[in-house]
């Protein structure tokens, strides 16, 4: 069965890249510019969650993650924070991200980073 990931990014380019090689990859990607998946998180059952720290909303990426790692039905879910900030590893670390990927990313380095959380 394939791994499920979902992806929220705040650039449609970059979710579609990020969409296309996960899929390529042999992920079942939900890619999404809204946190609108993550309300349907227990429909879904993703193995990772791929969070923009900068995304459309009232939330930031991070905001998302240290709320799912708080809640006791999601805390135990694979979450990668992404941003362009070069402060992102303190960030992922303060929201208790499993995981970060700076941009621009190195295509292979994201592949890896999700496998390593899927």
């Amino acid at each position: 069965m394939k791994k499920k990931v979902v992806l929220i990014q705040d650039n449609q380019d970059i979710l579609d890249i990020m969409d296309h090689v996960l899929t390529e990859e042999g992920y079942d990607v939900t890619p999404s510019l809204t946190t609108k998946p993550i309300d349907n998180i227990d429909e879904i059952k993703p193995d990772v969650v791929i969070v923009d720290d900068h995304i459309k909303g009232n939330k930031k990426g991070s905001e998302v993650i240290e709320e799912l790692k708080s809640d006791t039905e999601t805390e135990d879910l694979s979450a990668v924070l992404t941003s362009t900030s070069p402060d992102v590893p303190k960030k992922a670390k303060e929201c208790k991200a499993d995981d970060y990927i700076e941009k621009p990313f190195d295509i292979d380095q994201m592949i890896e980073v999700v496998k390593k959380n899927a």
